[in-house]
């Protein structure tokens, strides 16, 4: 198994990792599990102080981690700059809300189920498995982390294998921050090793975002063992352009919507359906400004689009592009790879998909947009709905009728109106069908991995 930073913008070896022995695994769920008996002594107060804390840490080393996660996984350096910064953020605002969150709640009228007394209380399960992918590799365990631990759970992160400086960084930000020994460590194993690690009996829960095939394996493990899972799955987010909306504004948005991330995002628009009243229009915009996105190193602050993250990333959205030019769909622009060193790829988009085309089902994951044709808002709703994913969703339109119909029947766990689908700490964020299930983010995020414990007094 290798770990290591493997830098996508040249292809070149930085760093080697050698992996954690069973020993030093062992070790590790250890002072997790002891954190979480010291965890438990603290108030929402003291720990808040110390979250506090450690997103000052980021916040004061922001460039430098910016520069660490586009080295580690290709996105553009302002965009893993704001990663920092949002995450920083949300750490604060855990740090701030926890206590109203998982209040004690008492029941209005006691005597009605005869007690002078009867409330809830949310308490921490204990150590929670986090399996993160490489994609957002501070936010995407900040989420879990900032939250867990201001519950009072300790976290044990399983971080992807090509992001190993950052999994590192976060093995000690919160003791660096003034939490408990042990709060938080980073295991560096490989994959196969997650099931042995979930089976503990000192983990209680687990928390995986990264592929179906992942989630299936994980899900199975946690459910043979009867523990709690969340699990943030993939997505193929539709993005609807309906005659009434502003298709100029709902263009430029839709690219910034595939191309955020070098378009390796979960939460991205992927699928384009656009009514045939405004198709062309939209889609002569949209490609002409894909085609105009400037490709290249991701430390220059002039680039829009670096490369993806792995070359086995690369490999199977080549293979998509493939199949689909194979199917007979059109190519309006991209659809290749260049010549420079590194794994990039030309922003595309492919319209004309016929339905045996792998990218109407799977996931483009990668600045790769298909662009459908829409003959009525009931056609939109059934392109939309039509794959196995249910994670996000935006739609495009001025019309009070349309924004009813889509907000109701579209299959997914986020409906943005006239706007890009982003993750906000302060709304529930996860999908449905094979996207997962269990929500992260706001207060019904934090709540995943408590006990709802409730208390009857005579």
């Amino acid at each position: 198994m290798s770990i290591a930073t493997v830098n996508p913008t040249t292809g070149k070896t930085e760093m080697i990792i050698e992996p954690h022995s069973g020993l030093e695994v062992d070790q590790r769920i250890a002072e997790a599990a002891a954190a979480v008996h010291a965890l438990r002594r603290t108030s929402f107060a003291q720990r808040a102080a110390w979250m506090h804390a450690a997103a000052d840490i980021l916040d004061d080393q922001a460039a430098g981690l910016g520069e660490l996660i586009t080295v580690e996984m290709g996105k553009p350096i302002a965009q893993s700059v704001a990663e920092v910064v949002k995450s920083a953020k949300a750490m604060r605002f855990y740090a701030d809300n926890s206590a109203t969150f998982l209040a004690d709640a008492p029941l209005d009228d006691p005597t009605q189920v005869g007690a002078s007394q009867a409330w809830t209380r949310y308490e921490p399960l204990g150590v929670v498995l986090a399996v993160m992918p490489w994609n957002y590799p501070l936010w995407q365990v900040i989420r879990f982390a900032a939250p867990a631990l201001m519950a009072g759970n300790a976290g044990l992160l399983k971080h992807a294998s090509n992001v190993p400086q950052a999994a590192l960084f976060l093995d000690t930000l919160f003791e660096r921050a003034g939490f408990p020994k042990g709060s938080f460590r980073t295991l560096l194993i490989g994959g196969a090793e997650v099931g042995a690690v979930l089976a503990d009996a000192r983990v209680a829960a687990v928390t995986l975002t990264g592929s179906e095939p992942a989630g299936r394996s994980v899900a199975a493990i946690a459910g043979d063992h009867v523990k709690k899972a969340v699990l943030e799955l993939g997505g193929s987010d539709p993005f609807i352009v309906m005659p009434s909306a502003d298709v100029a504004a709902a263009a430029a948005t839709a690219v910034r919507a595939r191309i955020s991330n070098n378009g390796q995002s979960c939460i991205a628009g992927k699928r384009f359906i656009v009514h045939d009243a405004v198709y062309d229009e939209f889609a002569a915009a949209f490609t002409a400004q894909m085609a105009a996105l400037v490709v290249g190193d991701p430390l220059l602050p002039e680039t829009q689009v670096g490369p993806l993250a792995t070359e086995p990333g690369r490999q199977e959205l080549i293979e998509l592009v493939d199949d689909a030019r194979a199917a007979g769909a059109t190519i309006l622009t991209g659809g290749t790879v260049p010549g420079a060193p590194g794994w990039f790829y030309a922003p595309t988009v492919i319209a004309d998909l016929p339905d045996n085309a792998r990218l109407v089902q799977e996931e483009a994951f990668g600045p790769v947009a298909s662009l459908y044709r829409a003959r009525d808002r009931e056609d939109a709703l059934r392109i939309a709905n039509q794959t196995t994913f249910g994670l996000s969703s935006s739609v495009w339109t001025n019309d009070p009728e349309d924004e009813s119909v889509f907000i109701s029947g579209l299959d997914a766990g986020a409906v943005f109106v006239n706007g890009m689908t982003v993750s906000y700490q302060e709304l529930p964020f996860g999908g449905i069908k094979r996207s997962g299930f269990g929500r992260e983010l706001a207060a019904v995020g934090q709540r995943e991995f408590c006990n709802l414990k409730t208390i009857w007094k005579a």
